[in-house]
């Protein structure tokens, strides 16, 4: 690979990294609340994590895009704060993480599901707390769906393109990833590099659905 491609490997890692992170740190609690909420408000909460499964990716990028850029709606507020996030690593960040929300979202909710109420009950009667019969209780069972959301939210930002196109564009180590890198060789009829770029993503694709699936045969 060439410098510019492994710069572009980097800066895919790295957003991979930060975006699962996030997802993890923001939607553990909201699958929580998913799995265990009878509120008229679940369908559509649902329905608004489960959007980017079947949303064009460069709509959402479209939307995101005017909504972090500095004359967006919010673009008074990411003033304040140094500037807009459109076409910087934190915009990508930001973009991941909603374009990704789903795989991490849906196996952790099904994964609460699954541990019904009997140990949940238990722990109660032994004077556990809401808090503490989920720390010891709801996450420890929790824990293989918590690797497959983790697993799947960190593969699914690695292969992005559409949004990461639209809001990052393609800045050599601020927002330029794989994917980019593949069109762009693609773009310049540079076919040996982008086999070389494809084949990593499509040997990791691999892995990861392997890892999956056992994670899922062994549950």
């Amino acid at each position: 690979m060439s410098p510019d491609d492994l710069q572009a490997l980097g800066t895919t890692l790295r957003l991979a990294l930060v975006s699962t992170l996030v997802l993890l740190v923001l939607g553990t609690p909201l699958a929580w609340w998913l799995a265990r909420t009878r509120a008229r408000l679940r369908p559509a909460v649902e329905a608004l994590v489960a959007l980017p499964l079947v949303l064009p990716p460069t709509v959402l990028g479209f939307y995101l895009l005017l909504l972090l850029g500095e004359g967006g709606p919010l673009g008074p507020l990411w003033a304040r704060l140094g500037g807009g996030l459109a076409f910087t690593f934190e915009g990508l960040v930001v973009a991941s993480v909603l374009y990704s929300l789903p795989f991490v979202v849906q196996p952790l909710q099904g994964a609460f599901e699954a541990i019904g109420e009997r140990p949940l009950e238990a722990a109660a009667t032994l004077g556990a707390g809401p808090v503490d019969r989920f720390f010891t209780v709801a996450l420890p069972l929790a824990r293989r769906g918590l690797l497959t959301a983790a697993t799947l939210g960190f593969a699914h930002t690695v292969g992005e393109f559409g949004v990461v196109l639209l809001v990052g564009g393609s800045i050599p180590g601020e927002t330029r990833v794989l994917s980019i890198a593949i069109y762009e060789h693609v773009e310049a009829l540079d076919y040996a590099s982008a086999h070389r770029v494809a084949a990593l993503l499509l040997a990791f694709s691999f892995a990861v659905l392997a890892v999956v699936y056992g994670l899922r045969r062994r549950r």
